[in-house]
C-alpha cells in the first residue's frame, strides 16, 4: 500500500533501534495483520535481551549529553517533529486506521493529537519553572526547581498505538529526558513509522544517539523494564491486570510508575438535558474506535422521566451506524482489533443474559463480503442494573449499558461504585445538577464534563483517572512534573550559620 512506502515501512523489520540505528536481534518475530481485512502487513523481529541491553546502554549515555542541552533547544526539535508529522499526517492516519482498526476520520485525528502535544511541549521547554520561597532564617533564600529524571520507559497499548507515545515522549524529551518505548505487539508497525519519523528530525539536528529508543516485543518486554532500576520512570497504559503487574515491580525497586489503565465510563442523562446533544455524545463515546478507548462510555445513567425517550432515540440512532472498512470515511465502526476481542465481546455479551440483561439491539458477528477478517461485530444495548457483575467490569467492545435512576445522588452513586475512576459526563441544562456533579461529592473519576461526553479529551487537560484507573496523569496541565525530579535549594549569602527551628549550636 502507498501510505507503507511512504512511511518507509518495508516487508521485514528489526524491531529494536537506539533512535536512528536499527539494531540486530533474535528475539520473536512478531506478525501484523490487519483488522480490517485480515490480511499480514508485515513481520517485525522482536527484541531479545542483548538487544535490550544495547538500547539502555546508549540510552543512559544519551542522557548524559541531551540533560545538558537547553531546555528551548530541546523544544525547538520538538517542534520539527511536529512539522513532520504534518507532512506525514495522512499516510501515518491511514496506517494506524489499517493496523489497529478505527475509522480514518479517528486515525487522522490521533495524528493530530501527536501534533497538538508537540506545540505543547515546545511551549513548556520555556516554562520548566520552579518555586522560591521566603527563609525563616536570615540572610538565606529558598527555591525549587526541576532537572531531568533520566530514562522514561513508555509501554503503549494497542488503541492509540502513537499517541500516548507522544504524550509521554514530546514532554520528557524538553524535560530533558530521554525515552525507551514498547509499543503493544498487536500495532508494530505504527511504531516503526514513528521511529523513522523521529529519527529523520534528531538525525539533522545531531541529537545523541539513544534519545529516542525502541524495544518491540512481548509480554517480557515490558517485564525487563519495569524491574530495570536504570529506568527511574515506567509510564504503562493499558489493562488493570497489566498495570497492576508493572505497578508492583516498579515498586519493589522504588522507581515511579505513570500508570493509565481501564476506564468504565458513564455519562448520566438528566430530565434537564438536551436530548439532542446526550444522544450524539452518548453514540459517539459508546461506538467510536468500537468501543475500544479508555474512555468509551459503557455505561448510560439516564432519569426515569425521559428513559423510554432516550432509549428510543438510541435504537433509532444504531440502526443508522455504518459498520465497515475504517478506510471508508462513510462508515461510523471499524473492527475490533483480533479475534481474540472478539471473544470477549461475545463473552461479555452471554454473561449480561444470563445475569438478566435484555437487549433492545442486539449484538454478533458479521460475515459475508467485506468482513473477511472476523473482526466486525454489531455495537449494541442493554437493559441492565447497577449490580450485575458484568457492568461492573471493562470489556473492551461497543456494548452499551442503560441503567435507570430517580435522583442526581442515586445516579452519583451508581457512576461512583465500579472499581474504575476514569471519565465520567452528565448531560444537564440544570446549573445545580452540574455544580453538584463537579463538586468533591459528585463525579470520583479523574475527568468530569458537563454537556460533553466521556470520550475525545483535549491534550491542554492532565489526563487520567483514580481508583484502578491508576492514578497516572499525562498530555497537558503540569504533567510534565512527573517527568523531572524535583529538588529544594537553600543558599545562605549571610555571615552567619542560624541554623531551622531556632536550634542552637555553639562550640
Amino acid at each position: 500500500m502507498e501510505f507503507l512506502k511512504t512511511l518507509q515501512i518495508g516487508d521485514m523489520n528489526a524491531g529494536v533501534s537506539t533512535g536512528t540505528q536499527w539494531i540486530q536481534s533474535s528475539g520473536e518475530i512478531i506478525e501484523s495483520f490487519s483488522p480490517v481485512d485480515g490480511q499480514k502487513i508485515a513481520q517485525v523481529q522482536g527484541a531479545d535481551k542483548t538487544a535490550y541491553e544495547t538500547v539502555v546502554k546508549k540510552a543512559e549515555e544519551a542522557f548524559l549529553q541531551w540533560r545538558l542541552v537547553p531546555a528551548p533547544r530541546r523544544g525547538e526539535i520538538v517542534r520539527q517533529i511536529g512539522d513532520a508529522l504534518r507532512s506525514y499526517k495522512e499516510p501515518l492516519g491511514k496506517l494506524v486506521s489499517y493496523e489497529m482498526g478505527k475509522s480514518l476520520q479517528e486515525g487522522l485525528g490521533e495524528v493530530q493529537e501527536m501534533i497538538d502535544i508537540c506545540d505543547f511541549a515546545v511551549g513548556l521547554s520555556r516554562q520548566l519553572h520552579g518555586l522560591t520561597m521566603h527563609s525563616e532564617r536570615p540572610g538565606h533564600r529558598m527555591y525549587e526547581q526541576y532537572h531531568p529524571l533520566g530514562i522514561v520507559g513508555i509501554i503503549s497499548a494497542f488503541n492509540f498505538p502513537v499517541a500516548v507515545w507522544s504524550w509521554n515522549s514530546m514532554l520528557a524529551w524538553v524535560c530533558g529526558d530521554v525515552c525507551i518505548w514498547k509499543p503493544s505487539e498487536k500495532v508494530p508497525l505504527c511504531a516503526i513509522a514513528c521511529q523513522h519519523i523521529a529519527a529523520e528530525v534528531f538525525r539533522k539536528n545531531n541529537v545523541p544517539e539513544g534519545v529516542n529508543g525502541l524495544v518491540i516485543g512481548g509480554r517480557e518486554t515490558g517485564e525487563w523494564m519495569a524491574a530495570d532500576t536504570r529506568i527511574p520512570l515506567v509510564s504503562a497504559t493499558g489493562s488493570t491486570r497489566m498495570g497492576k503487574a508493572v505497578g508492583s515491580a516498579v515498586a519493589a525497586r522504588l522507581g515511579r510508575s505513570l500508570l493509565e489503565l481501564g476506564g468504565n465510563n458513564a455519562i448520566i442523562i438528566s430530565k434537564d438535558a438536551d436530548l439532542d446533544i446526550a444522544i450524539l455524545g452518548s453514540l459517539f463515546g459508546a461506538v467510536g474506535t468500537a468501543g475500544q478507548r479508555c474512555t468509551t462510555t459503557r455505561r448510560l445513567i439516564i432519569h426515569k422521566d425521559v428513559y423510554d425517550t432516550v432509549k428510543d432515540k438510541l435504537v433509532a440512532a444504531y440502526k443508522q451506524l455504518r459498520i465497515g472498512s475504517p478506510l471508508d470515511a462513510q462508515n461510523h465502526v471499524g473492527p475490533l482489533i483480533d479475534k481474540a476481542a472478539v471473544q470477549m465481546y461475545l463473552d461479555a455479551i452471554e454473561t449480561c443474559k444470563k445475569e438478566g440483561g435484555k437487549f433492545i439491539v442486539e449484538g454478533g458477528v458479521l460475515s459475508g463480503a467485506g468482513y473477511e477478517s472476523g473482526c466486525y461485530v454489531k455495537p449494541c444495548i442493554a437493559e441492565a442494573q447497577p449490580g450485575y457483575s458484568i457492568v461492573q467490569h471493562e470489556t473492551f467492545a461497543p456494548i452499551l449499558y442503560l441503567l435507570k435512576y430517580s435522583t442526581l445522588e442515586e445516579a452519583i452513586a451508581i457512576q461512583n461504585e465500579v472499581p474504575q475512576g476514569l471519565s465520567s459526563a452528565i448531560m444537564t441544562l440544570n446549573l445545580r445538577e452540574a455544580e453538584q456533579f463537579l463538586s468533591h461529592a459528585g463525579s470520583d473519576c479523574g475527568i468530569a464534563n458537563v454537556n460533553i461526553g466521556t470520550s475525545g479529551a483535549e491534550i491542554g487537560g492532565a489526563f487520567g483517572g483514580e481508583k484502578e484507573t491508576g492514578g497516572g496523569r499525562e498530555s497537558g496541565s503540569d504533567a510534565w512534573k512527573v517527568y523531572m525530579r524535583r529538588q529544594t535549594n537553600t543558599i545562605n549569602y549571610s555571615t552567619a550559620l542560624p541554623l531551622a527551628q531556632g536550634i542552637k549550636f555553639d562550640l
